[in-house]
């Protein structure tokens, strides 16, 4: 039975327009700590990115910032994190941040949000990983999404044996709760991302 030790959050590099989308990072950032749960994000200080990792420090949490250098001066990287790792690029980022968590969670964010996302639950759709992603569906933020993926079932996009599967929260502190109920059944969280282009045809 696994036990949750590190969640790897998703989230856009500006706060967005309504307060309840920082006021969830400040609350998602200070239950990791308060669980003893390494974060596991992006590197920079700005937007949701800094305020959920600056909540966790500020708690006494453990934080991992893994940054591409090429942002090191756009997203202001965060150098109070506990670790901070510096890629060459994009895949070696998304790489990195995937083998530090045992799970994900997507907070309202922008496009690179979106394509981190959409990156683990179709790794997760193709049986390459178990590890749990959670969609922090704040004031309805992905509702689009979500509806978007129903109407992918519907037309016969998303078929039998190759479901997305993921779990939907409304509240921050709903998060930790459900992830944890999802990884303790499992046994192993291993991937092969290497073996995912050469199956992504079969969608």
């Amino acid at each position: 039975m696994a036990t949750l030790k590190s969640v790897c959050v998703y989230c856009g590099s500006g706060e967005g327009s309504d307060p309840a989308y920082g006021e969830a990072a400040d609350a998602l950032g200070a239950a990791l700590a308060g669980a003893g749960i390494r974060l596991v994000y992006g590197g920079g200080s700005l937007g949701l990115m800094g305020r959920v990792a600056r909540a966790c420090l500020d708690h006494g949490g453990q934080v991992t910032g893994i940054i591409p250098g090429f942002l090191h001066t756009r997203e202001v990287m965060l150098k109070r994190v506990t670790d901070l790792i510096i890629t060459e690029d994009m895949h070696q980022r998304k790489r990195r941040m995937f083998e530090e968590a045992e799970a994900f969670v997507a907070l309202p964010g922008g496009i690179g949000t979106l394509e981190e996302l959409v990156e683990m639950l179709t790794w997760s759709q193709l049986g390459r990983h178990k590890k749990p992603v959670l969609i922090a569906d704040i004031k309805g933020f992905w509702a689009p999404l979500l509806a978007l993926l129903d109407h992918m079932r519907g037309e016969g996009f998303i078929r039998s044996g190759y479901e997305v599967n993921c779990l939907t929260a409304t509240r921050a502190e709903d998060i930790l709760p459900m992830l944890q109920e999802a990884l303790a059944p499992l046994e192993c969280c291993d991937v092969e991302p290497s073996l995912v282009e050469a199956e992504v045809d079969k969608l």
